[in-house]
């Protein structure tokens, strides 16, 4: 094992290319396949949310939903052994979470690149988990 293989690496993975992207550099990085955890972080649906009276799937059946969604994106065979999760939450708050709480030795993210007046409405989710995180964050940028 080289002094850079890590033992817990988190990649929030949001269905994206760049996503993806970031799942292949973690996998090059990490010690094993096992060792890599890729997360999508689905919203929280509050009765006071406007969406609410419109969402029939409770929350189990979201997780299982985004589950089976993040299998079908992972078939190649190089995502073997990757661990796949569900959390629930503001993006950026849910990964250095997760993060925290597996002992993550590194986050590994994409930056969409947004810029000015769209960075500042949109604001920034890489940015929110450097802030968070309890650990070295690896952002990526194409």
């Amino acid at each position: 094992m080289s002094w850079h293989a890590k033992k817990c690496i988190v990649v929030p993975v949001d269905f994206s290319d760049d996503s993806i992207a970031a799942l292949d550099t973690a996998l090059e990085i990490a010690a094993a396949p096992a060792n890599v955890h890729a997360v999508h972080v689905l919203p929280t649906i509050e009765p006071s949310d406007p969406e609410y009276l419109w969402t029939t799937a409770d929350t189990p059946a979201r997780q299982h939903h985004a589950l089976q969604a993040l299998r079908e994106r992972l078939v190649d065979p190089r995502y073997d052994g990757v661990q796949l999760h569900v959390v629930f939450g503001e993006a950026g708050h849910g990964i250095a979470d997760f993060a925290q709480a597996n002992h993550a030795e590194l986050i590994v993210l994409p930056s969409h690149g947004r810029t000015g007046i769209s960075r500042l409405l949109i604001g920034s989710t890489a940015e929110r988990v450097v802030r968070l995180a309890h650990c070295p964050v690896l952002v990526l940028r194409k």
